[in-house]
């Protein structure tokens, strides 16, 4: 039997474990297995062409919030092409609700609920011999849904985990993408908004061999390995296993992220993370919000004093990205509210501030709930929240502008000595944003892929429209703008926005001709000529002291040259070295 299992995934550079995971199992058992990977920004029929060249007697699709409707617009046309492939989904997305996607795919033979690896074997063990499908065949197997005749057996066998072989059989074909990668399933929270407290069984791969298996992505030098385990820390014991073994065999190049939660980290596993080269670790902590009522809504018991300590401590290490997520439009959250934990995250200065908004998923307990509490969401995916009785539409829409801002001007990491310096004109960090939101929204550059120079000249218009009596010194607001401009870009010509340097650079030019000086400020150079280093670096002058800014956001006037070394970048901030020089 032609076996193909399908992934549409949301962007190229993503690859999905799920498929990977399901075919390696299969093989296992003595099955071949094909996979085929597309995007949801190709073309159907591109796809539908290349489905059909498979021949496929049988083919399985890995459904998401975020593909389902390409699969909707798919299947039927599969169908028709192949009349007698067997369709098989499965997923987060059909597995809660197989009747509803009986009815919009009535071309799907099966839906494969919750875990699948145990289950999409017997199913091929079953049919692999068959010269005819009948899914009368399939009535004693675990874990789905047949179509005709309906019928469904939600009861599932829930596997060992160290049953599971490893998915990547041929590492070297993921070095471009992010490998997905999974030591544990289950999570032991309970938060309502989450798929993942659906299951509280929380299993461990046995830690050796998740070791050898690191040490494959290690040894094959792939850019990162994402965990998607749901709370990676849970297990001290194993937690600091895990990444002492990342911190001994580090490469130099591959990138480790967790999802953790940070009120329960120890001191020890900070004295880890300590030690790891910069960039060698990312942590995704879900902070979702400050309110104690809201928190207490959704079953999460966070301590946010302890998670804010956690969290500045691993902050100072300078070492390591953290990425805090939000959530908007939970129950007893109001726009005040929201914005009340928008600076309470943001005083944190994390890397990355995601501001997301609340998904009524399939199979969720807030799904049950959302009704009863009049919340109003989407009937398509993602199935977003559009308002409740405490947020309303348009505040949404608010803080959708917001949302645009912070990863424009915050998470781009592109701005900080500007924002640094302009935030204090505002009454809180939110306040900013939602001016900057306005001023988006009121000269119509909101929905528009602007350059990343054009970004810079909108934020010195939108701040040059504010009131003069406010005292902001647009001159200094330009140097600042020009620091963060330089500290990402090795720019020979300045952009017209930014005052020329005429009357420096002849001071600049004549650090270059120091052959002595310039070398021994730049030992890194030693194999490049004089005129090769003019080009690699450049140098600025400024009249304040960028780094105290940056770092505590106090302006102290002190006339000053940076130079911008691009030979090496920190892996974290992605900023380009800054040496400060006399001239």
């Amino acid at each position: 039997m032609n076996t193909l299992l399908v992934a549409i995934n949301s962007k190229y550079i993503h690859s999905n474990l799920a498929v990977y995971s399901l075919s390696a199992y299969a093989k296992s058992k003595g099955h071949t297995v094909n996979i085929k990977e597309y995007t949801i920004n190709q073309q159907p029929d591109a796809i539908i062409r290349d489905i059909y060249s498979q021949k496929p007697d049988l083919i399985g699709f890995s459904c998401y919030i975020w593909n389902i409707e390409y699969v909707i617009k798919i299947v039927p046309e599969i169908k028709k092409i192949l009349p007698n492939c067997i369709i098989i989904i499965g997923g987060p997305e059909v597995s809660f609700e197989t009747d509803k996607y009986f009815e919009k795919l009535p071309d799907v033979d099966v839906i494969i609920i919750g875990e699948g690896e145990i289950t999409f074997a017997n199913i091929l063990d079953t049919l692999s011999n068959k010269p005819i499908f009948k899914t009368s065949d399939l009535l004693s197997i675990q874990g789905i849904a047949i179509n005709n005749p309906r019928t469904t057996n939600t009861l599932n066998t829930y596997l060992n985990m160290d049953e599971l072989p490893f998915p990547y059989e041929n590492v070297s074909d993921f070095r471009n993408k992010v490998i997905y990668y999974e030591s544990s399933r289950g999570c032991p929270y309970s938060c309502s908004y989450c798929l993942s407290s659906v299951d509280k069984r929380v299993r461990f791969r046995n830690l050796e061999l998740v070791k050898k298996e690191l040490l494959t992505f290690i040894n094959a030098k792939v850019a990162q390995v994402k965990f998607v385990d749901r709370t990676f820390n849970c297990n001290r014991e194993r937690t600091a296993a895990i990444w002492q073994f990342i911190l001994d065999n580090d490469n130099g190049i591959t990138n480790f992220h967790f999802e953790i939660s940070a009120d329960i980290i120890t001191p020890e596993e900070i004295n880890l993370l300590s030690k790891m080269r910069p960039g060698l670790v990312q942590l995704e902590i879900g902070v979702q919000t400050t309110n104690t009522d809201t928190l207490n809504a959704i079953y999460r018991n966070v301590d946010f004093k302890v998670l804010s300590d956690v969290v500045t401590k691993i902050n100072r290490l300078g070492n390591v990205h953290q990425h805090l997520d939000l959530i908007a439009g939970l129950p007893y959250e109001d726009y005040s509210s929201f914005s009340n934990s928008f600076n309470d995250v943001y005083a944190l200065k994390p890397e990355q501030l995601q501001l997301g908004f609340l998904k009524i998923l399939s199979g969720s307990n807030m799904q049950h709930t959302a009704s009863k509490m009049n919340i109003q969401y989407t009937n398509y995916p993602p199935y977003e929240v559009i308002s409740t009785p405490w947020i309303s539409y348009e505040d949404i829409q608010k803080l959708k502008g917001i949302e645009e801002m912070v990863e424009m001007y915050y998470n781009s990491g592109q701005f900080n000595a500007t924002i640094a310096y302009i935030i204090r004109y505002f009454d809180n960090p939110f306040a900013f944003y939602g001016f900057l939101a306005n001023y988006f929204a009121n000269n119509d550059l909101t929905d528009i892929g602007h350059s990343r120079i054009k970004r810079y000249s909108i934020l010195l218009d939108a701040i040059t429209s504010l009131d003069k009596s406010l005292g902001i010194d647009i001159d200094l607001l330009k140097e600042t703008l020009c620091y963060d401009l330089y500290l990402r870009e090795n720019l020979k010509s300045r952009p017209e926005f930014l005052p020329d340097n005429i009357h420096y650079k002849k001071k600049i030019h004549s650090l270059y001709l120091d052959e002595e000086r310039i070398r021994k400020i730049l030992p890194d150079y030693s194999s490049y000529t004089t005129k090769q280093i003019e080009r690699l670096t450049t140098i600025q002058h400024f009249s304040i002291d960028m780094s105290a800014l940056i770092s505590s956001g106090d302006v102290v006037y002190k006339e000053n040259y940076v130079l911008f070394d691009y030979l090496i970048i920190n892996k974290v901030t992605h900023s380009a070295k800054t040496i400060t020089v006399q001239l």
